[in-house]
């Protein structure tokens, strides 16, 4: 896996994780430089960021931070990167053909995507269907923006808790939950290994490996064709 990215520049969209870190892949590490998208200067999981040569993906290592939704990547010009992560990231996103087109984009032809997406057996959508390719493929034809809530009363009621949360916490997450367009904390979707097959394929990748054995979560690694 490290050869994929072993001298070269890319691009994260979502980042950084632990997983392409040197608790998991040791990805960072071997990279030239990596640069980075997060859809906000204030998230709730990097807390607040700033645009610029601030994205430290690892000890030691900053690239250039972009603050752009992962669908709108207008500040970087076509085929610019020899490969992109993304890790626990196109979930969260609305309309995930309209992201993989952009993240195509942006990279090199013949070059990698590495994706990295929750498998639900080991999360809290366990109760919930997976989406349909059908279904992603309808929000993209009709260019569903960011401010969806068609999952939101599903991802709400058969939200898998470890334990009973108390009201205060269960409070907190309904009111996150409805704020989800500043927040981001909604999986809009349910993912299983034919619909992540069938989006890549679909957006212009090459599938050259796709895997369900990693602790709690899909791994593609998809090629950009030309």
């Amino acid at each position: 896996m490290q050869n994929y990215v072993k001298g070269k520049c890319g691009l994260e969209i979502g980042g950084p994780t632990i997983f392409f870190g040197s608790r998991g892949l040791s990805l960072y590490q071997n990279a030239k430089e990596i640069d980075g998208v997060n859809f906000s200067n204030n998230t709730i999981w990097e807390g607040s960021i700033s645009s610029g040569q601030t994205y430290a993906y690892a000890e030691g290592h900053k690239g250039h931070q972009y603050i752009s939704d992962a669908t709108e990547l207008s500040e970087i010009k076509s085929g610019h990167y020899e490969f992109i992560l993304s890790s626990d990231c196109l979930e969260h996103i609305a309309n995930p053909i309209k992201a993989l087109l952009e993240w195509k984009r942006v990279l090199k032809t013949g070059c990698p995507l590495l994706l990295s997406l929750p498998n639900k057996i080991f999360n809290f959508d366990r109760n919930r269907p997976d989406t349909t390719f059908e279904h992603i493929l309808e929000d993209y034809t009709k260019n569903t923006e960011e401010d969806d809530i068609t999952h939101l009363r599903d991802f709400i009621n058969l939200f898998y808790f470890t334990a009973p949360p108390d009201p205060e916490e269960y409070a907190n997450f309904i009111r996150s939950s409805l704020n989800n367009l500043t927040i981001r904390g909604v999986h809009h979707h349910v993912f299983n290994m034919d619909v992540i097959q069938n989006m890549l394929s679909y957006t212009g990748f090459s599938v050259t490996a796709l895997s369900d054995t990693f602790p709690g979560r899909f791994l593609a690694v998809a090629i950009k064709l030309a």
